[in-house]
């Protein structure tokens, strides 16, 4: 296990570094200065100066910084980011999370190149005992098009939605001989089957295979990274919804300690290491999306409030104090901290259990 952990925090320093990779290049693009670029948070390891900017390798490998001229006091210099006009603000701030995405994907299409094949959201076959099976109910060859009003993609969407349902009925629309047949209120629920000679307990369905062409290959990497972004968006309605609370949240410890275990109990290396990039992509797209709400100190919120001021400019023709701004920040930074520290608490109180 402790491989694995190893393993997780070097691609979390990894994935750190495209982040503020993606602020670095271009803020240098956009003529601002970057002070300091650095990899890690805490004492300085290793440091070295060149030109404007101060490179560092730091010791707790969990964070990063990018440290622009202006970003977070007044300044008259004019390579400040301060003084650049909004649009390449917002390039700036955008490019961290976009770089992650990117990774994200990319991570997703080295490792789904080695797949033989996929499984697609059509039905093959059904298990032994499958009570639905009819022209008027399901016959194999149905693809699934949406499950309760949400459009699936991929086989990952149904298992989501499956899970959401009220586990009685739902409501399916489905494509059969290039028609879409609704299916409301239809009877499928958890029930217990018998595969390969044990019991389980399944919806019933066996999901087609389709060979991992190149083309396949690109599109499974885009939906699943897209199904990463709809996962994010579904956790915060369901936090936000009370359905699920911060006992449920991992933060880093809780991460690598996932990634551990998953890692530890694949069948072999191989098979653990790439188990243990499919979460890092998703890590990764998850960063990209939360990194982009509109909360204040992260880039998102630093994104929102610059259409503010915009907005707050075009019509008083003055701009809000810079100060204002400094403020919110710090106060979302005490609150995101505090958050973290929150969330930590029960990582390791699960660890302890």
């Amino acid at each position: 296990m402790l491989l694995y952990v190893l393993i997780a925090i070097f691609l979390f320093g990894v994935l750190i570094a495209i982040h503020e990779w993606g602020h670095f290049i271009t803020a240098k693009l956009m003529g601002v200065r970057v002070n300091e670029f650095s990899i890690g948070m805490g004492p300085v390891l290793f440091s070295k100066q060149k030109g404007e900017t101060r490179y560092s390798l730091r010791a707790i490998p969990m964070g990063g910084f990018c440290a622009m001229e202006g970003e977070d006091e007044d300044t008259d210099a004019p390579d400040s980011f301060l003084k650049k006009p909004a649009w390449k603000k917002l390039v700036i701030l955008s490019a961290g999370s976009f770089m992650n995405f990117v990774g994200g994907v990319l991570l997703l299409l080295l490792l789904f190149s080695q797949a033989h094949s996929f499984s697609v959201p059509v039905i093959a076959d059904f298990m032994d005992g499958f009570p639905n099976e009819s022209q008027e109910g399901l016959i194999p060859g149905d693809r699934i098009v949406s499950i309760d009003g949400h459009k699936v993609h991929i086989v990952s969407d149904t298992q989501v939605y499956f899970s959401l349902s009220n586990g009685e009925t739902m409501d399916l629309v489905i494509e059969r001989n290039g028609q879409l047949l609704e299916r409301k209120d239809f009877p499928l629920k958890l029930r217990e089957y018998t595969a390969d000679g044990t019991k389980t307990i399944k919806y019933g369905l066996y999901f087609a295979q389709v060979d991992a062409t190149p083309g396949e290959v690109l599109r499974q990497s885009w939906d699943t990274s897209l199904f990463f972004v709809r996962s994010v968006w579904l956790g915060l309605q369901m936090l936000f919804q009370g359905d699920a609370g911060l006992k449920d949240m991992s933060g880093p410890v809780g991460i690598v300690s996932m990634i551990g275990e998953t890692g530890s109990h694949s069948g072999s290396l191989a098979i653990g290491l790439k188990n243990v990039c499919y979460i890092i992509a998703l890590v990764a797209v998850n960063l990209a999306v939360v990194n982009m709400l509109p909360i204040p100190a992260l880039d998102g919120g630093r994104i929102f409030l610059i259409l503010i001021n915009q907005g707050f400019y075009l019509v008083t023709r003055r701009r809000i104090n810079p100060q204002y701004e400094s403020y919110i920040h710090t106060f979302g930074f005490v609150f995101l901290i505090g958050l973290m520290v929150i969330v930590t608490f029960f990582d390791v109180t699960k660890l302890v259990r």
